[in-house]
Formats: C-alpha cells, sequence, structure tokens
C-alpha cells in the first residue's frame, strides 16, 4: 500500500468500517405493538457522507447500502435481526449483500498492512484471518500469535469461505460473494473531517514569527537526492504553519556522484530552515546524524541552519517488532497527532514529546520501546 502513501486515506476507510459493521439500532429499539395493521414502512434519507466524494451511504429501517466509486460495486448491509437478512442473498457483479454485524472477517494484508482502522473501531476481536503477518500493528500481531487469527493463503479464494467477509484493497482479487473492497483513494479534502487537526492547523497560522520556517522534505535512493512531491507531506507542511521548499526549485534529482549536482543541491539546502529525510533504511534504529550526513556529504560542524540548529528529522520513531514503521500504520488513521509532531518540529517549545518523529541531530534513535503495544493511540 502506498499508504505513506496517503495520511488520510483512512480517515474514509473508517468510514466504511463503521458503517459495515454497526447496524440501524433506532428501528430495533422501537417496542413492539399490537396494532390492526403494520404501520406503513418509511423509507430512510438518502444521506452523503461529509467530505467524501469515493463513496454514498443510502439508509433504510433495516439495512444500508454502501455505494463505492472506487470499485464501482454496491454493498447491501442487512441488520441481522431482519427478515430481509433472512430471505435475500445478492452475489452479482454490481451488488453484492452481508448480514450485519460480522460474526468474522479477513483481511489481505499483504497488499494493504493498515489495520489501525480496525483498533480504532474496536473489533479486532472478530479478525479472524490475515495474509501476511507483516503488519504494524501490534495487536492483531499478539492477536496471530494466540491463534485467534489465523494466516490464511490469499491466492487460494476456498479459504476465505469460512469468513463472513473478506476485505480486498486490489480490486482485480475479487473472488467471491464474500469479498469486499475498500480502496485506498485520496479525498478532495480529507484532513477537513478532523476537528483536532483543524483545530490544531488553525493554531499553527496564528503563530507569531516574522517569517515561516522552510522545510525540505528530502529522500535519497540509488544514489541520488530528490525532493518528496506526495501531496499529503505538503499539506501537513503547509498546515503546520511551515513552507515547503518551492516547487519549481524541487522538481529535479542530484547525483551524489557528481560534484555540480550537489554544489546546486547544497545551494537549495542553503535556504532551509529544517529537513525531513524520507530515505528508506533497513534497520531504521542504525540510521543515525552521520548516515545523513555521509549521504549529504556536509560536516557536523557545517554552517547549514538546519545542522547548526539541530533540525533533522525522521518519521521512523515508532517501530514495530517485525520493523515495520508505525508512519505505515498508526500514523495514517490519527493524522492531527503527525500535525502535532510537526507544529513543535517547525516551532519548538520543548514541552512537547513528538510521537513518530525523531530528531537526528540531537541522536535520537528509533527504538520499539516508543511503540505503544496495545489499545487506541492518541485522542
Amino acid at each position: 500500500m502506498a499508504v505513506a502513501c496517503s495520511c488520510s486515506r483512512c480517515l474514509q476507510v473508517l468510514q466504511l468500517w463503521a458503517a459495515l459493521w454497526t447496524v440501524a439500532l433506532a428501528a430495533a429499539a422501537v417496542p413492539a405493538k399490537l396494532k390492526a395493521a403494520p404501520a406503513p414502512v418509511v423509507a430512510g434519507p438518502v444521506s452523503r457522507v461529509e467530505d467524501a466524494r469515493m463513496f454514498q451511504i443510502y439508509y433504510g429501517q433495516s439495512f444500508k447500502v454502501i455505494k463505492n466509486f472506487g470499485d464501482g460495486k454496491s454493498y447491501l448491509l442487512m441488520q441481522n435481526t431482519s427478515k430481509m437478512a433472512s430471505k435475500m442473498k445478492y452475489c452479482t457483479g454490481r451488488i453484492k449483500s452481508f448480514v450485519i454485524p460480522l460474526a468474522n472477517f479477513s483481511v489481505d494484508t499483504t497488499a494493504s498492512p493498515d489495520l489501525t482502522c480496525l483498533q480504532l473501531l474496536g473489533v479486532l476481536e472478530n479478525l479472524k484471518g490475515i495474509t501476511s503477518n507483516q503488519v504494524a500493528s501490534q495487536c492483531v500481531l499478539q492477536s496471530y500469535t494466540s491463534g485467534n487469527t489465523q494466516l490464511v493463503n490469499r491466492t487460494d479464494a476456498q479459504t476465505f469461505s469460512q469468513f463472513s467477509a473478506q476485505f480486498i484493497s486490489n480490486i482485480d482479487e475479487d473472488k467471491g460473494c464474500n469479498f469486499a473492497a475498500y480502496v485506498p483513494l485520496e479525498e478532495d479534502t480529507p484532513l477537513q473531517i478532523k476537528r483536532n487537526y483543524l483545530c490544531l492547523s488553525k493554531a499553527a497560522a496564528n503563530l507569531s514569527t516574522r517569517f515561516k520556517p522552510i522545510v525540505a522534505w528530502i529522500v535519497y535512493t540509488q544514489g541520488m537526492w530528490t525532493f518528496v512531491k506526495e501531496s499529503y507531506a505538503l499539506q501537513y507542511v503547509t498546515d503546520a504553519g511551515a513552507e515547503i521548499v518551492d516547487a519549481t526549485i524541487t522538481n529535479k534529482r542530484f547525483n551524489s556522484s557528481d560534484s555540480e549536482d550537489m554544489d546546486n543541491f547544497h545551494a537549495i539546502l542553503c535556504t532551509v530552515d529544517v529537513v525531513i529525510d524520507q530515505t528508506y533504511a533497513l534497520e531504521p534504529a542504525e540510521y543515525k546524524l552521520s548516515t545523513f550526513l555521509e549521504n549529504i556529504n556536509v560536516s557536523q560542524d557545517s554552517c547549514f541552519s538546519f545542522v547548526s540548529n539541530r533540525s533533522i528529522w525522521r518519521f521512523d520513531k515508532r517501530i514495530g517488532v517485525s520493523g515495520t514503521l508505525d508512519w505505515y500504520d498508526g500514523a495514517i488513521s490519527q493524522p492531527q497527532l503527525v500535525l502535532g509532531d510537526l507544529i513543535e518540529v517547525f516551532f519548538p517549545t520543548g514541552n512537547y514529546t513528538t510521537i513518530y518523529f525523531r530528531n537526528l541531530a540531537k541522536n535520537k534513535v528509533a527504538d520499539q520501546r516508543n511503540y505503544n503495544y496495545t489499545g487506541r493511540r492518541g485522542h
């Protein structure tokens, strides 16, 4: 999953998971009454989830329909106590039906290892199957170790028949009536649905500095330095009250073996106050300040502002037992925590302990002890 992709996609996924997991309880709460004739059924209103363009939800008294614009399918969710649930079953190219709440389910964690959504919804107990144990969530790993969740072969469709639903992110792998897709695509305004995020962003905008900090979000791959262009990263920097290096400058690649290239790269970095290094590290704990300085070809006593002011950061502070970064799991579903980190990075107070970012310049290290093994993360 290019999840790092999408800092907010889990916000959309949470909506879909919640809809699949919950039912229209209002109808069930009405006590039965003896009447000469049943009252006419009043259809529920059509409602569109706030700020969403990738799916629409229709509500009825004992059902919900999710129209997923990602895979072109509609999912009919029938309350388990309704007559509809016992009489109707759909499995066509455009509509599938599920009885909810789901008794059990499995998830294709090979293609999409982000399971924080389930943890936040409190439904891990009914997660009975995963296709890969390379997930960041320690709660899921503990469930797998204890035997509550089993490892299943993602290429054998028959193995999924034991589950009420199998959730997949690759819509081309839909192989059964119980397969349901959640497609992690971004919404037009993904970050605007988080109240805490908006509150923090407003606070960052009011911070009093004469000039906004200039940030370089960079990555080193196969001997080449480049500036990160993912929209989520640029959005984070802007919302945290800083300014990203101008896109007209960053649309270049710099060869670390070419002295002219590195001169040009260093010239740009002279304008930068904060560096965020996204370079991949097989062993995050082994990636230190010396590693970064060697790759960027500068000394520890150089005059770059981000070096002298000790503001060189990475988002690998929290790692799981398997070495998986929690950035690709927990951070996706709770962007307000990431924003809080970045505000401290750009406007340091010393009174806030970052959750996902560590400061290389201050020799902060990636550590499994930084990972919250169980429970919900943050508020």
